[in-house]
C-alpha cells in the first residue's frame, strides 16, 4: 500500500484495502487471544496471593472466552468466496404493496447491519414502487467476510402483519426474495462469452436531478444460457453503469458455480428464493405476536423492531454453526 502509485487504480487500491482489513479481523484478535492467555498465568499467580483480583480473573476469563467464540465463527468461514465483498438483491414478490413496502424493510435492515459493523454500503439499482416501497435493489456490501456473513441470508423472508395499506386492518402476509452473491475481483476468471449476453439501455428511474430520464445511462444485461438479469443504473455514466453491471453478473455466475460445488460435494442445504407458503428461510412475525424464528436453525428472537434496525448477528452466527453440523451429519 505504501508503493508509489498505489492509490492510481482506485478499484484495485480499495479491493488490496478490503483484503487488509479481513486479515487484519483474523490477527489481530488471535495475536490479543495469544497475549492474554499468557498473561492469564500472571494473573492467577496475583490472584492467588490477593483475593480481590479474583473478579478481575473472571472478567478476563469472560472476555477470552468471547473472542475465542469469534475466532471459532470466522474460521467456519472458509468458502472460495467468503472473504469477498457481497452483492445482495431484494426483490418483492407475493403479498402486493405490502411486498414492496417488506421489501424496503429489507433493504433497510442489511444497511443497518452493515453499517453497525462498519461495512460500506452502495446502492448499485432501486426500482421504486409507486404506491409505497420498492419493487427491487441491489446493493454492495464490503467489509471482512462481507459474503462469508451474509451468502446464509439467500432465499425467501416472509413477514406477518396486519396490514398497513389495508382499511380493513387485516392480517396480510407478505414475501421477498433476497439473493446473494460474492463480489469477484477482476483477478478471478468467470468466463463469459459476450454472444450470450444481451444489452439493453433505458433511463434511469427515480431520484437524482435533472439527469435522470434524460438519457439512456441505465443498463440491464441479460445472461441467455441461463436467464440471469442485472441492472445497474446508480451511476450517470452509461459506462460506469455498464461495468458495474458486467461486475454483478459475474458474481451472480460466481454463486451459480459455487451452488453447484457444494451439490455435488454433498447432499446438503439448498435454499433458493421461491415464490410463495412453505419456501421461506425466516419468518417475520408482527402479528399476533413479535418474533422473528430462522425456519433452517430454529433461532428466534423476541424483539422484531430490534431486527429490523440491523440486529441480525444472532442469525448469521447460528447458520454458520448449523451449517457445520449438518454437513457433518
Amino acid at each position: 500500500m505504501a508503493a508509489p502509485g498505489f492509490w492510481d487504480d482506485q478499484e484495485k487500491a480499495q479491493e488490496t484495502v478490503g483484503q487488509l482489513k479481513t486479515v487484519k479481523s483474523i490477527v489481530g484478535p488471535l495475536a490479543d487471544l495469544s497475549s492474554a492467555c499468557e498473561d492469564m498465568q500472571a494473573l492467577l499467580e496475583m490472584a492467588e496471593e490477593d483475593d480481590s483480583i479474583q473478579q478481575e480473573v473472571v472478567g478476563e476469563i469472560d472476555r477470552l472466552e468471547k473472542l475465542l467464540d469469534d475466532l471459532e465463527l470466522k474460521s467456519l468461514l472458509d468458502g472460495p468466496h467468503d472473504g469477498a465483498g457481497a452483492i445482495l438483491t431484494i426483490n418483492a414478490r407475493d403479498g402486493g404493496t405490502d411486498a414492496n413496502d417488506w421489501a424496503e424493510m429489507l433493504l433497510r435492515m442489511y444497511t443497518a447491519w452493515a453499517t453497525k459493523n462498519d461495512y460500506s454500503v452502495t446502492l448499485l439499482h432501486r426500482r421504486d414502487n409507486p404506491e409505497a416501497g420498492i419493487n427491487c435493489a441491489t446493493i454492495s456490501i464490503r467489509g471482512p467476510m462481507a459474503y462469508g456473513y451474509l451468502k446464509g441470508e439467500d432465499g425467501m423472508h416472509r413477514l406477518v402483519r396486519i396490514s398497513p395499506f389495508n382499511a380493513d386492518g387485516k392480517r396480510q402476509t407478505s414475501f421477498a426474495a433476497v439473493d446473494v452473491s460474492p463480489e469477484i475481483s477482476d483477478a478471478v476468471e468467470i468466463e463469459i462469452q459476450e454472444k450470450d449476453v444481451e444489452t439493453d439501455t433505458f433511463k434511469a428511474s427515480g431520484a437524482g436531478g435533472q439527469h435522470v430520464n434524460k438519457t439512456d445511462s441505465a443498463v440491464r444485461l441479460r445472461h441467455i444460457p441461463t436467464g440471469i438479469v442485472v441492472e445497474c443504473q446508480n451511476e450517470r455514466s452509461q459506462h460506469k453503469n455498464r461495468a458495474q453491471a458486467w461486475k454483478m453478473l459475474r458474481a451472480r455466475l460466481a454463486r451459480l458455480e459455487e451452488e453447484k460445488r457444494e451439490a455435488e460435494e454433498a447432499a446438503k442445504y439448498q435454499q433458493k428464493a421461491r415464490v410463495g407458503f412453505g419456501s421461506q428461510i425466516r419468518n417475520y412475525f408482527l402479528h399476533p405476536d413479535q418474533r422473528v424464528k430462522d425456519v433452517r436453525t430454529g433461532f428466534s428472537m423476541g424483539n422484531f423492531h430490534a431486527v429490523l434496525d440491523g440486529n441480525i448477528q444472532g442469525f448469521l452466527d447460528a447458520l454458520l454453526k448449523w451449517r457445520v453440523k449438518h454437513e457433518k451429519n
